[in-house]
């Protein structure tokens, strides 16, 4: 099959019954799709949305990625707008093939190096913060209000600290103790306050929590100041403001520890570390139709540049995966990796089921203005992020992440609780593709936004950092896939992300609660 260049249709896979606009296409608007396919539009198709290039019965399977999206509700003719009028999901029988098309490991590529902060520990920092980790809602306002204070009087002298980071949420409270939502939200906390990216930390509560900090600092092995050039394993600092007195006896004395903090925190030199140590975050929010076709796919190819170079990348969003998990199921280095994919699958459909809601629900309304229809099409785009490895590992929300490679863990697609899981598991850098224009950043780690389609790019370049839309216009996806990855390099390094730039990442921090709120 040769796709005609010009043509402002594109047929992703020979076994595609759709084709996908990667321009506007206008009412009767005659276009080449290949050099032996035409059709006319029966009707205007926005960028990213889809065309049927053949007739397609009711009830027939539509195919994108040579894959299939869902099932037509209606007979179709060649050149109408295929959308949720006439496309629905529909139930589909995957085999999953365990470890049947495990691909061999790439080359392995050595020498590499970004400049990075090598921490007492071992671990290698992108970014360096101090934190006030709040363990419940109770404690947030005041762990503002001691980041807003130092912030205003002492950073200016000390150039080496990124910010301070107040880590606050809406939980900590109202679940049963030591259950499981317990224990994720402190390995939540837990992974934050041991994130390398974090030189030094106080843990603040109210005092009458469930989520007690001494429950934390227990459970999770925390030792305070472990990342600074000359660690102090103290017990960690754990406050609360009901000991101390009330929310302004709680500023003022927290304020004076942290500004004893600031000086050591501040003792840190950037130098050469191995690229094998970046831990990168994929993450796809505010998708299009394009998000599969374009910024995925090239993200994918980073992805696979950083394993190869003995790094890490992990795809998350399970509910996001789902229609698309046999393709990852045979790529796992063991069956019993592919069975653990699985599991949080089922996981997922029973969690769901619980409150009457079907995955399928998840495209949102942003996701289908901009083209995405099914769940399975949506999941086929975003797992592209994952590149072509072996998946060698599958992790539950928030865990460590200690295997190199090509990794799962299980996380929601909820942007902000996805990200946070990844970050608490150790990802140093994160890439968030997407095609609507989310706007999001992640302290203590760097995002780097990857914009689908041009347009977009275009009209919000103060938010995006690469174009990754130019592959629908002849730039091939492996050239935007190996810029990608030597932006990796470039952030990992200390460049600004558009996101820093703008200070965002502040309000992003949130764990995720898998109830019941009690």
């Amino acid at each position: 099959m040769s796709t005609v260049a010009s043509s402002p249709l594109l047929k992703l896979h020979p076994e595609d019954n759709i084709a996908i606009a990667r321009n506007s296409v206008a009412e009767n608007q005659e276009c080449a799709i290949t050099d032996t396919e035409n059709v006319t539009a029966r009707e205007s198709i926005d960028l990213g949305h889809k065309v049927a290039i053949q007739p397609i019965a009711k009830g027939e399977r539509i195919r994108k990625f040579g894959q299939v999206i869902g099932f037509a509700t209606c007979d179709i003719e060649p050149g109408d707008w295929i959308h949720s009028h006439n496309l629905a999901a529909g139930e589909l029988s995957l085999d999953y093939a365990f470890s049947s098309d495990v691909p061999a490991p790439p080359a392995l590529v050595e020498g590499r190096t970004f400049m990075g902060y090598r921490r007492p520990n071992g671990k290698a920092a992108t970014r360096n913060y101090l934190a006030i980790i709040s363990t419940v809602n109770c404690s947030a306002t005041a762990s503002k209000y001691i980041a807003r204070e130092l912030a205003q009087t002492s950073l200016a002298d000390y150039p080496n600290i990124d910010g301070i980071i107040p880590l606050v949420h809406k939980g900590g409270c109202a679940m049963q103790y030591d259950g499981e939502d317990h224990h994720q939200l402190m390995r939540t906390l837990g992974g934050f306050a041991k994130h390398p990216n974090i030189g030094a930390y106080v843990i603040l509560g109210l005092g009458c929590e469930t989520g007690q900090g001494s429950f934390l600092s227990d459970n999770e092995g925390l030792v305070q100041l472990q990342n600074l050039k000359e660690p102090e394993p103290m017990e960690p600092l754990v406050l609360n403001i009901q000991d101390i007195g009330g929310i302004r006896k709680t500023v003022d004395y927290v304020s004076d520890v942290l500004k004893d903090y600031l000086p050591k925190v501040n003792n840190v030199v950037r130098e050469p570390i191995p690229v094998s140590e970046l831990i990168l975050g994929t993450e796809c929010g505010g998708s299009d139709g394009n998000s599969g076709v374009t910024a995925n796919p090239a993200l994918g190819i980073a992805s696979d540049l950083l394993v190869a170079h003995g790094a890490t990348s992990i795809l998350g969003e399970t509910s996001e995966i789902y229609g698309g998990e046999h393709l990852l199921t045979r790529r796992a280095i063991t069956p019993e990796v592919g069975q653990k994919l699985i599991d949080r699958i089922k996981w997922w459909e029973e969690y769901t089921g619980k409150f009457g809601v079907v995955i399928d629900n998840n495209p949102s309304p942003g996701n289908k203005r901009g083209g995405l229809t099914t769940i399975y099409e949506k999941s086929l785009g975003a797992i592209a992020k994952g590149g072509s490895t072996a998946l060698r590992a599958v992790y539950r929300f928030a865990e460590p992440v200690t295997e190199k490679g090509f990794v799962i863990m299980d996380t929601p697609g909820y942007d902000p609780a996805s990200v946070t899981g990844m970050v608490a598991g150790g990802a140093n850098v994160v890439c968030f593709t997407t095609g609507r224009g989310s706007c999001f950043g992640c302290k203590p780690v760097p995002s780097i936004k990857i914009a689908t389609n041009t347009p977009m790019f275009e009209r919000m370049q103060d938010d995006m950092d690469l174009d990754a839309g130019r592959i629908l216009n002849g730039t091939s996806v492996e050239e935007v896939g190996r810029e990608i990855f030597e932006l990796i390099i470039e952030v990992a390094s200390g460049k600004k992300t558009k996101s820093e730039a703008q200070g965002i990442g502040d309000e992003e921090f949130c764990p995720w609660s898998i109830g019941p709120v009690l």
